[in-house]
């Protein structure tokens, strides 16, 4: 493997239009492009918005979520690509010919569609069905995976993919500033982004705070770190439907370092050198070859029934 040039980026999506979304992505794919990147990965539902979907009805959803790889907005990434020469990954929601729904992220380069990926545990509207698979593909001669949000948090499905040959797992979120049980959670008031360029310092206490970076940094290079893997995390900012995000996104290296984060209150990007040295350099590599299955083979795979509660969406 080579060394490989990825950007992951953060912007301030509009709720059901994918016009002005794919216009942003295109622009961010090309100024990665012009500063040497492979690859610019966005976040979830980057191409048609997310938070807003928890009030469409099955119709509503229908008309928005498009075929992959026939539907109009891979065929753009696929333009996007084609003309900056880099490969793209964005999110949005799907349909299948029988109008099953799903959470889809996909993975595109001039020749068009290379990877497409559907979230297992999706839950930001009743009609979507979950994802029944793993993915994990070539890109560049790098093997990548891709979980999206709330798949990260259940471990399993972190080494899962890395047992499957992921050496990059690229993680798309719409994540942080939302009410949990744990402290120091909640909302940020919209308020405070409104008035980013005379207050920056109120926005930047909620958004580093437990609210935001600060409840991330306690798993996320945990992920990165126990699987010997780079994670590329990418999350929206500024307003998602009613609720503020707070970017953060970033490239964490197999020994749970940081290499590149958004830092900036608005739209960005950032880039890192992936070098394949560190792949058997780091911790995670040596713990996965000490690995006993035997011990926790009929644990791990026990009959479980599987339950998910999010909180800030219950209440």
């Amino acid at each position: 493997m080579e060394n490989l040039k990825i950007s992951t980026a953060q912007f301030e999506n509009r709720s059901g239009d994918k016009a002005y979304n794919l216009s942003v992505i295109e622009d961010i794919s090309r100024k990665a492009a012009q500063q040497g990147s492979n690859v610019v990965a966005f976040h979830e539902c980057s191409i048609t918005g997310y938070t807003f979907a928890r009030h469409l009805s099955r119709e509503q959803m229908l008309d928005l979520a498009e075929f992959i790889p026939d539907g109009p907005s891979i065929t753009k990434l696929t333009e996007i690509a084609q003309a900056h020469d880099i490969a793209v990954l964005a999110g949005l929601f799907e349909k299948d010919e029988d109008d099953n729904l799903f959470k889809a992220y996909v993975c595109v380069d001039k020749n068009g569609l290379v990877a497409k990926y559907r979230k297992l545990h999706p839950f930001i509207n009743p009609y979507l069905t979950p994802g029944d698979q793993y993915c994990v593909f070539d890109l560049y001669g790098w093997s990548c995976g891709i979980l999206i949000c709330y798949d990260n948090n259940v471990i399993e499905n972190v080494r899962a993919t890395r047992l499957l040959g992921a050496n990059v797992i690229f993680m798309p979120h719409v994540t942080m500033c939302t009410p949990s049980t744990r402290p120091g959670a909640g909302f940020v008031d919209p308020k405070l982004w409104e008035n980013r360029e005379t207050d920056p310092t109120s926005l930047r206490l909620e958004f580093e705070g437990m609210k935001g970076r600060d409840w991330l940094m306690k798993w996320l290079p945990a992920r990165a770190y126990d699987n010997g893997i780079y994670a590329v995390f990418s999350n929206p900012i500024g307003m998602d439907d009613d609720q503020l995000k707070n970017g953060c996104s970033m490239i964490i290296d197999p020994f749970g370092d940081i290499l590149a984060e958004c830092r900036t209150l608005g739209d960005d990007f950032v880039t890192a050198t992936l070098t394949p040295e560190k792949l058997t350099q780091a911790g995670g590599h040596r713990y996965i070859k000490a690995r006993r299955p035997e011990l926790y083979r009929d644990i791990i795979g026990q009959a479980h029934q599987s339950e998910q509660k999010v909180v800030w969406l219950t209440e």
